[in-house]
């Protein structure tokens, strides 16, 4: 049974964490950065945004309990940090940005999410190897991961196949990787870390 899983609340709080870092926070900043012009924090977010939604991958991986879900997890944790670090144009213009709210507010959730996200990963290393497992529910070290989806799903998507979900997400994570490839292997190497070189 699940309830025999001692880190159930720790796997929830990370749930609660992600929603909070990864999705309101940052969607926040993206609206306060149009408002106020900050066109190096709206760069930002814009990549930030392309990179993070491997987790939302992630969860209708997950929802239809499809292992390697854990793997893309993992990758999320680590893609997001250098996302937000990568770029020295933009690093620079943030940098040069004049103090106030948007800045402060904008440099403590970076910081906030870096340290989420390598903690996030580090605690994630024990679950790896569900990425591999035959089946997750026989597992309940691994389950406990999956009721967080499962509910996602029963609010926003009640009446759909989570077959059909994942079969979207399975197509999804291969467009998310090819377009990953094409940037390492062709793009990086003409632009560099300069996110406005063409």
């Amino acid at each position: 049974m699940n309830n025999e899983v001692w880190f159930r609340p720790l796997v929830w709080m990370d749930y609660r964490l992600a929603v909070l870092f990864t999705v309101i926070i940052p969607l926040v900043l993206l609206i306060w950065a149009f408002v106020q012009k900050a066109e190096g924090m709206q760069r930002l977010l814009t990549i930030y945004w392309r990179v993070s939604s491997l987790l939302a991958i992630t969860i209708y991986l997950m929802i239809a309990q499809y292992p390697v879900s854990f793997i893309s997890g993992f990758l999320a944790r680590i893609l997001i940090p250098i996302s937000l670090w990568f770029w020295v144009d933009l690093n620079d213009e943030i940098e040069y940005y004049p103090n106030g709210p948007l800045k402060l507010t904008f440099t403590s959730w970076r910081w906030a999410t870096t340290f989420y996200c390598i903690l996030g990963s580090l605690a994630f290393i024990p679950f790896l190897g569900c990425g591999f497992s035959g089946n997750l529910s026989n597992n309940p070290n691994c389950r406990v991961w999956l009721e967080a989806p499962l509910l996602f799903k029963e609010f926003f998507h009640p009446r759909t196949n989570p077959g059909f979900l994942g079969i979207l997400a399975m197509i999804s994570l291969v467009i998310y990787v090819l377009y990953l490839s094409y940037f390492v292997l062709v793009k990086l190497g003409k632009q560099g870390r300069s996110a406005t070189q063409q």
